[in-house]
């Protein structure tokens, strides 16, 4: 009797890919520290940045976003080499959890995919909505100051980078218009716009 020889089972996918995302600020001119952590932590291949962490140019950074694919993995050295700030760090993680990629970072020993990092990431994310809630109630406080003494605004017209960042913050909230922000500054909106377009000049 011939027999019926067994079904040969289904090869496992391929794991996703894990790729590494270096940034160093241009003061800083040494990669390498970031380049043989992250070849050691198994990243196939590194995407690598002289820049500022608070400059709107990233080139790298967008092109590993755009090549990381459902299943693979972004990996950094530390948190702050991905994320200008905290808010921009939880909204680059939770782009790529919407495309079901991972994220990684190896100083921390964060990796979403886990069920750990996962709760760190949704603490991260509770941070960055208290900042947000903070900045908004100190900006409505200050503006119902100002109306109470007949004033514009309680600031010098000049702003900083440091009033940039919280601008930034504010305009996410569509509850907030630009027309308050300006107020609360002191400003006008075409020179609060001018600010917010201007180059960044910060360091990472």
């Amino acid at each position: 009797m011939t027999s019926t020889p067994s079904p040969v089972p289904a090869a496992a996918p391929a794991p996703g890919a894990r790729l590494g995302y270096a940034r160093v600020s241009t003061e800083d001119q040494n990669l390498d520290l970031q380049r043989d952590a992250l070849a050691q932590a198994g990243c196939r291949q590194l995407y690598e940045e002289k820049a500022s962490g608070k400059g709107a140019d990233r080139p790298e950074l967008d092109h590993v976003l755009a090549d990381l694919r459902p299943g693979d993995t972004l990996v950094v050295w530390r948190l702050d080499r991905l994320g200008r700030n905290l808010a921009d760090l939880v909204r680059i993680v939770s782009d790529l959890r919407s495309k079901g990629v991972g994220f990684e970072s190896l100083t921390e020993r964060i990796d979403t995919v886990t069920a750990t990092g996962e709760l760190v990431f949704h603490l991260f994310a509770s941070l960055a909505q208290f900042e947000r809630n903070l900045i908004r109630e100190r900006t409505r406080a200050g503006l119902a100051s100002a109306r109470a003494r007949g004033r514009k605004g309680g600031r010098p017209p000049k702003l900083g980078p440091k009033e940039v960042r919280e601008i930034r913050v504010l305009l996410r909230d569509p509850e907030v218009t630009v027309s308050s922000v300006a107020k609360r500054y002191g400003v006008s909106r075409v020179t609060l716009y001018a600010h917010l377009n201007a180059p960044a000049k910060g360091r990472a």
